[in-house]
C-alpha cells in the first residue's frame, strides 16, 4: 500500500506513538486492534518500515477515534482521491503514463513540480511544499531495488512550453527526462507536433499492472481523479494507450528529440 510522504509520516508516527503511550497500550495490544503484528508496529515506530495508509487506518480502528489520523494524513500530505491510485502505483510491476500537457509526476524535477502545483491558486505555500515533497518521495519506486517497468508517452507540446522564468526549469526538466530515459527499465516516447490531432488530446491517463497481473487505470481531471478498475473501462484505456503509443516516436528517436528540445531551452 502507498507510503505516506516522509515529513508527514514522521509527524503522524510520533502522534500515534504518543496516543498509544497515553492509552497505556503495548505494541502488541495496539497491533491486535490495528491488524498488525507487534514487530510490524515496532518497525513503523522506529522508522525502519514505511508508514502506509493501511497502518494509519488500523491505528484509527485501534484507538476508535473516528478516523482522525487518516484525515490528518490527507490534510497534510495527499488528496484523498489520489490515495487509491498511490496504492496501485506503489505495488505495480508495470506502469504506463500518457500526458499531453505536462511531464508525468514520477518524472518531474522539484522546480518543475513546484511551478505546476503553484498554478493551483487554492493551495497555500505550505500545501504546495507538502505536495512537492510527496511527489518527490513517490519517485523512489523508479530507483529502488526492484523498480517497475515504466513507459511514458508525452506530447512534444508539453516539452516546448515556455514563459517567464520557465526556460531554465524546462532545460533542467528535459535533461532529467533524458537521464531517466537512458535507464533500462524506463522508456520515454514523444508524440511529435507533426502528428496533429490524436485521441490522447482528450486527456491524460495512467495504467498500473499489479504483481498478480491485474491492470487498473487512473483518470485525472480538474476536480480530482478516479481509479478505473472495471474490465470494460480498463480495456478502453488499454486501447487508448495503444493508439497514443503508436503515434509516438521509437525510444532512441524520442531521446534525440529530447536532446534537440533541451538545446532549444538553452543552458540550465
Amino acid at each position: 500500500m502507498a507510503d505516506v510522504p516522509g515529513p508527514v509520516s514522521d509527524f503522524i508516527v510520533g502522534e500515534i506513538r504518543r496516543a498509544r503511550g497515553a492509552g497505556g497500550m503495548t505494541q502488541e495490544a495496539f497491533g491486535r486492534g490495528a491488524g498488525f503484528s507487534a514487530s510490524h508496529v515496532s518497525a513503523v515506530e522506529s522508522g525502519t518500515r514505511a508508514l502506509t495508509m493501511d497502518f494509519i487506518r488500523g491505528a484509527d480502528r485501534a484507538f476508535g477515534n473516528g478516523g482522525i489520523f487518516e484525515r490528518l494524513a490527507v490534510k497534510l500530505g495527499t488528496p484523498s482521491w489520489f490515495l487509491p491510485w498511490l496504492d496501485a502505483e506503489r505495488g505495480a510491476t508495470q506502469l504506463r503514463y500518457f500526458e499531453p500537457n505536462l511531464i508525468p509526476g514520477l518524472l518531474q524535477v522539484e522546480h518543475y513540480a513546484r511551478v505546476v502545483l503553484r498554478s493551483v491558486d487554492s493551495l497555500t505555500d505550505d500545501e504546495v511544499e507538502q505536495r512537492v515533497k510527496g511527489r518527490m518521495s513517490r519517485q523512489a519506486i523508479l530507483t529502488g531495488e526492484r523498480p517497475p517497468q515504466f513507459v511514458a508517452v508525452l506530447d512534444e507540446a508539453a516539452l516546448r512550453r515556455t514563459g517567464d522564468g520557465i526556460g531554465g526549469i524546462m532545460a533542467q526538466q528535459v535533461a532529467h527526462l533524458i537521464a531517466m530515459a537512458e535507464l533500462p527499465h524506463i522508456h520515454v516516447h514523444v508524440i511529435p507536433l507533426a502528428s496533429g490531432l490524436h485521441v490522447g488530446l482528450s486527456g491524460p491517463f495512467a495504467l498500473a499492472r499489479s504483481g498478480g497481473g491485474v491492470w487498473v487505470g487512473h483518470l485525472e481531471n480538474q476536480l480530482g481523479g478516479d481509479v478505473v478498475d472495471k474490465d470494460d473501462e480498463v480495456a478502453t484505456l488499454q486501447a487508448r494507450w495503444e493508439s497514443v503509443r503508436n503515434e509516438a516516436l521509437p525510444r532512441r528517436q524520442s531521446i534525440d528529440l529530447l536532446k534537440e528540445v533541451e538545446s532549444h531551452h538553452g543552458p540550465q
